[in-house]
């Protein structure tokens, strides 16, 4: 379902899709996250998502003009988790808000892998 805002001179419809890709270039550009995660069911293996396809790492719900989003993330060892994750929310929650006019409701952030670069 897209998320519809009402104004005096008609309706805005605004894709699901497009919200993701707000939120997910939102979240990649913070510091320590290397990008997307997307779970294969049949393996239970994590991958990194490529840039064209960082959407598939956000689930979201909208009711009412409202939305919820979980994001899977991998972030880079040796940061400090939780500080990335307040860096995430607050950034992808104003980037929603501000680009899409939704109210976000709650961003869930869950760090499904930690990768090593030599």
């Amino acid at each position: 379902m897209a998320a519809k805002l009402e104004n005096e001179y008609g309706v805005i419809s605004i894709e699901r899709e497009v919200i993701a890709r707000i939120a997910g270039y939102a979240a990649i550009e913070c510091y320590g996250i290397v990008g997307m995660a997307a779970k294969n069911m049949k393996d239970g293996l994590v991958q990194l998502l490529k840039l064209e396809s960082l959407t598939k790492g956000i689930k979201m719900q909208i009711n009412q003009n409202k939305a919820s989003l979980d994001l899977h993330i991998i972030v880079e060892y040796g940061t400090n988790i939780s500080a990335i994750a307040d860096n995430i929310i607050s950034t992808v929650k104003y980037s929603v808000e501000e680009y899409a006019g939704l109210e976000v409701e709650d961003v869930k952030v869950f760090v499904d892998g930690v990768r090593v670069d030599n």
